[in-house]
């Protein structure tokens, strides 16, 4: 299982085709909050406020990339849904890619990125 960015499922997406190709079967996660958040993120820590090229205005659609490839692909927007979408992927033959609508706020399980300013604003 690989859970992964938008963005930084982008780097390399590529490696979906060299997976089918060696039959590993992957179920990849893609956490998909439209920005790159972990530049965001030290943005935030480093200069609150002042952020610059984090957001992605143009993501390709992942579901259409991943079946261009053979893999069984959803697009996952409400948590109830989640379960039954990751226990189709699971039993693919092919592997999966499931792509997860998130919050940008939701940057880790435990900060949000307007945690990560305040907190950084409060320092200075």
């Amino acid at each position: 299982v690989c859970f992964a960015g938008d963005g930084d499922f982008q780097m390399n997406c590529q490696e979906l085709g060299t997976a089918m190709q060696a039959g590993a079967r992957p179920i990849v996660l893609i956490l998909n909050n439209g920005i790159y958040g972990t530049i965001r993120a030290h943005q935030e820590r480093q200069y609150p406020g002042r952020v610059v090229g984090t957001t992605m205005t143009f993501n390709p659609d992942f579901v259409g990339l991943a079946k261009s490839y053979g893999l069984h692909a959803e697009k996952v927007e409400e948590t109830m849904d989640f379960p039954a979408a990751f226990r189709r992927a699971a039993q693919s033959p092919t592997g999966a890619l499931l792509e997860l609508t998130i919050s940008p706020e939701a940057i880790t399980p435990r900060q949000t990125l307007s945690g990560i300013r305040e907190a950084a604003l409060a320092n200075v």
